[in-house]
C-alpha cells in the first residue's frame, strides 16, 4: 500500500474540517501553471460557474485551487503536487476567516495593544491572527501586516491557541485606502436626464435607495458566479437608473463594497462598471 504523503495527510485532515488546502512548493508559493493554463489563458477562475471559468482539476490556480473535494485532492492530477509539496496552505476566504499576518515583533506588538484577542497562529517571524468572518485581501495595509481573507492563500501552521473572535471593524478598517479607486466610477455617469417633464422620480430618496439596498442584497447573497452577479447588478442598476444623473458618489461606493465583500477586487468592480455603462450606451452619452 503506498504511503499517503504527509502535506496530503494534513490536507484531508483540513478538508473534514470545511477548510480548502492546497498544495506549495518551496519558497511558499503555490503550484504553476499547467501547461493549458499558462499565463492564466483560461481566466485563471477554476471551479467558478461562470462565464470563462476554468475547468482544470490541476493544482495550478493559487487560492483558486483550494478545494475541500476529497475526490480532487487525492486524484493522479494533484498527485505530483502532493509528493512535492514543502508546505500545505489553504483559503482563509473559503474556510469563512480572515488571518491578520504579523510578520515582526513590532507588527505582533501592535497588534496586541490595538487588536481584540483572538486565536493566534506562531509564524516563523511572527504570528497570524484569526478572526471569523471574511473580507477582501490586502497586503502592506500597514508596517509588517498583512490581511489575507478572500482571493488569498495563507500558510497552514497548525490550529493555534485561543478563541475565534468575530471579525472587528478596526480589521476591516485597515484595508480601506484613500482615496479609493471606488469613487473614480461615478465620474462616468455624464449622461443627460432622460424624464418627463424635467423631474426624475428616482430621485425620490425612498425609491433610489430601496433599488440599491436590493442591489447590494443581490450581490450579498450570491453563492457563486460572483463576478457575473456582481456584472448584471451593475446592469440592472444602470438600466433603470444611470440616465437620469441620480446615482451619487455613495449609491456606488455601497455598490462596490458589497462586490468587494464577496471577493472582487477594485479593479474588477471597475471593469464591470465600465463594462456595463458600454453595453448600456452610456459610456460616452
Amino acid at each position: 500500500m503506498t504511503a499517503v504523503p504527509a502535506p496530503l495527510d494534513t490536507a484531508l485532515m483540513l478538508a473534514t474540517h470545511g477548510v480548502p488546502p492546497l498544495p506549495l512548493r518551496a519558497g511558499k508559493a503555490p503550484f504553476g501553471n499547467c501547461a493549458a493554463c499558462t499565463g492564466n489563458a483560461c481566466g485563471g477562475r477554476p471551479n467558478m460557474k461562470a462565464a470563462g471559468s476554468c475547468s482544470c482539476p490541476n493544482p495550478c490556480h493559487g487560492w483558486a485551487a483550494a478545494t475541500t473535494d476529497p475526490h480532487v485532492l487525492t486524484s493522479p492530477a494533484w498527485a505530483g503536487a502532493w509528493r512535492r509539496a514543502a508546505a500545505v496552505a489553504y483559503h482563509p476566504g473559503g474556510a469563512g476567516v480572515t488571518v491578520v499576518d504579523l510578520d515582526d515583533p513590532a507588527a505582533v506588538q501592535w497588534a496586541r495593544e490595538t487588536l481584540p484577542a483572538t486565536r493566534t497562529v506562531a509564524t516563523t517571524r511572527g504570528e497570524h491572527w484569526i478572526y471569523r468572518g471574511t473580507m477582501p485581501s490586502s497586503n502592506a495595509v500597514r508596517p509588517g501586516v498583512d490581511i489575507k481573507s478572500l482571493m488569498a492563500y495563507a500558510r497552514w501552521l497548525g490550529s493555534g491557541t485561543g478563541s475565534t473572535a468575530a471579525l472587528p471593524d478596526a480589521v476591516r478598517a485597515l484595508a480601506v485606502k484613500e482615496p479609493s479607486p471606488v469613487r473614480r466610477a461615478p465620474q462616468t455617469l455624464t449622461v443627460p436626464l432622460r424624464t418627463h417633464g424635467g423631474e426624475c422620480r428616482h430621485r425620490t430618496p425612498a425609491y433610489l435607495d430601496r433599488g440599491i439596498s436590493m442591489a447590494v442584497q443581490r450581490i450579498t447573497e450570491a453563492r457563486s458566479a460572483i463576478h457575473a452577479t456582481v456584472y448584471r447588478t451593475f446592469l440592472a442598476v444602470l438600466s433603470t437608473h444611470g440616465r437620469c444623473g441620480c446615482l451619487t458618489d455613495a449609491h456606488v461606493t455601497r455598490l462596490f463594497t458589497a462586490a468587494q465583500a464577496k471577493g472582487e477586487t477594485a479593479r474588477h468592480c471597475t471593469d464591470a462598471w465600465t463594462n456595463a455603462l458600454t453595453t448600456l450606451g452610456l459610456s460616452h452619452a
